[in-house]
């Protein structure tokens, strides 16, 4: 059957302008540094790219993704050209760079450029990313013993850079929410029972490069259906999103398109200034209120917020920051410390929000067996839980995401065309004559 969404969407084109305003702000916050430290302002910054690699011991290469902190300073985006062998003076005006040279020039190109006395220094790239706990590998070439090596500054001056987004850089992540926002839209509208989860999928990922012209997603698509959608990570290779959905079915859909490197995990809004710890509190007191109205759960809400009961429901943080990575660096510089409580500790970041962050917003409410269990066995929280009537929802969860801006006098909610089109699911529920129906699209 036809779509009878019309498409609107075009991609945009991709400024060189935009990474070149990237490297000029990080020189900018490194000579900041090094005068700050009293150090003199010499030395080279030194980023690896990604490298492409074959499927095991076969000849097939993965398709490719640049490493995310060299894109963010230089959109290449193939590890090796094809076809007609450019001229580095190509390159040099594609990306709008002073020079080009070749990797095995790397050392002596260093030596002649550099002005100073004794070694030249060289800033690398090494440092814990705080969502994965996997460190940034530091760039290599032949010859680099020749070199004095800063493996601690640069680290965290350019993942501050890529905390506030440029209005440049924003214009991408609009772009991947509104298309992302408009597959959708048309997977709500063309989902019915006897589907596979995989076939959803399908259908977001054939939208989304079809008519955005986006190769990648942000993460793996999670395509949840019954009870799988009580399962937070949903849709990896253990859980490939392969069930039939059934007539009656929750869907839980969470699948964001990547444009030029820039992601979607889709949006909300609060105001600069306001802690996110706190605001992951206030979700899980209103989750809590709302299942006390449903008769889940008994007695007072301040008493469970101390129990931490919240987190029994919602055992994720409220949301990440978003850019070049779904969860892009900087949710916890030096400084900030990791909360330990029960559902705090998920928190991707504890920082104060700020103009030009973008982050997702994403409360959930899930029954899940293995943490329902010793929860209503405890003596401190058991007298909360209406027994009887929890066992109905065993095995059951909802998520609602979006994608926001945090600007100087609020937020912008950066999901606006699924904002705008989402309540086409009630004519669409209607139409399909079935009570199948989705209820989170992220």
């Amino acid at each position: 059957m036809a779509s009878t969404l019309p498409t609107s969407l075009s991609p945009p084109p991709v400024p060189m302008e935009l990474h070149v305003s990237n490297r000029q702000k990080l020189l900018n916050s490194i000579r900041q540094h090094l005068s700050d430290a009293s150090r003199p302002h010499h030395g080279f910054v030194l980023l690896q790219g990604g490298e492409e690699k074959s499927r095991y011991c076969t000849d097939h290469l993965e398709l490719f993704r640049q490493e995310c902190y060299f894109a963010y300073l230089l959109p290449a985006d193939y590890a090796v050209w094809m076809g007609e062998i450019k001229p580095v003076s190509y390159f040099q005006e594609r990306y709008m760079v002073s020079m080009v040279n070749y990797t095995d020039e790397i050392a002596q190109v260093l030596v002649d450029q550099y002005k100073g006395s004794g070694k030249p220094l060289l800033f690398l790239l090494h440092g814990v990313n705080t969502d994965s706990n996997n460190f940034s590998k530091p760039a290599e070439f032949e010859g680099i013993e020749k070199f004095e090596t800063d493996l601690t500054t640069l680290h965290p001056i350019l993942t501050e850079c890529r905390v506030c987004k440029s209005d440049l850089e924003l214009a991408l992540i609009q772009f991947a929410n509104d298309i992302s926002s408009e597959a959708h839209v048309e997977v709500m509208r063309k989902t019915k029972a006897g589907m596979k989860e995989y076939q959803l999928k399908s259908m977001f990922l054939y939208h989304t490069y079809m008519y955005g012209g986006c190769r990648h997603c942000s993460y793996t698509c999670i395509c949840a259906t019954g009870e799988n959608s009580s399962v937070l990570h949903y849709g990896h290779a253990a859980a490939p999103n392969d069930r039939i959905l059934e007539d009656g079915d929750m869907a839980l859909l969470d699948m964001g398109a990547e444009y030029s490197f820039y992601g979607s995990d889709i949006t909300c809004s609060f105001p600069p200034g306001i802690n996110w710890v706190d605001m992951h509190k206030l979700a899980e007191k209103i989750i809590l209120e709302s299942l006390k109205k449903g008769n889940i759960l008994v007695g007072n809400i301040d008493d469970m917020m101390v129990e931490r009961v919240g987190a029994i429901f919602m055992p994720h943080g409220l949301g990440h920051l978003l850019g070049i990575d779904t969860h892009d660096p900087g949710g916890y510089p030096k400084g900030v410390e990791r909360p330990k409580e029960p559902g705090l500790k998920s928190l991707r970041t504890a920082r104060q929000l700020q103009e030009g962050m973008v982050i997702t917003v994403e409360p959930g409410c899930y029954f899940i067996d293995a943490l329902l269990a010793p929860a209503m066995e405890n003596a401190c929280t058991s007298k909360f839980f209406n027994h009887e009537t929890i066992d109905k929802f065993k095995n059951f969860g909802v998520r609602i995401e979006s994608d926001v801006l945090v600007t100087a006098n609020g937020s912008k909610n950066m999901r606006k065309f699924l904002e705008k089109h989402g309540r086409s699911k009630l004519s669409w529920q209607g139409h399909h004559g079935h009570s199948t129906k989705p209820l989170a699209n992220t």
